[in-house]
């Protein structure tokens, strides 16, 4: 079992940086990955970003060069930095663990996650 709880959202002007943690409980924490998701309104929640157990990272091809995703396994954290954010980053954030990986892939399914945290919400302004 993991809990998943967000926090670093917030209210940013467009190419105005902000850094989202998700704190995890739980003993197993390294053994799962971890991925972001959004959800716009009106929209479907979508795939950010992950990183596996060693700290591999995936990203949608609409956050390359812009979002990071990093890990600490000690301190049971995954990190979402985001720079250079625009409008249509504006979403709920959601953090996630999946044991749906392998060599050289994880899922970027929402429904292969296992657990979700409550999301938090980030809004750029323009």
């Amino acid at each position: 079992q993991v809990q998943l709880v967000e926090s670093g959202g917030g209210l940013v002007q467009a190419g105005g940086s902000l850094r989202l943690s998700c704190a995890a409980s739980g003993r197993t924490f390294s053994s799962y990955a971890m991925g972001w998701f959004r959800q716009a309104p009106g929209k479907e929640r979508e795939f950010v970003a992950a990183i596996k157990w060693n700290s591999n990272t995936y990203y949608t091809d609409s956050v390359k060069g812009r979002f990071t995703i990093s890990r600490d396994n000690a301190q049971n954290t995954v990190y979402l930095q985001m720079n250079s954010l625009k409008p249509e980053d504006t979403a709920v954030y959601y953090c996630a663990a999946t044991m749906n990986y392998g060599l050289g892939f994880v899922s970027e399914s929402q429904y292969e996650y296992n657990y979700w945290g409550q999301g938090t919400q980030v809004t750029v302004s323009s």
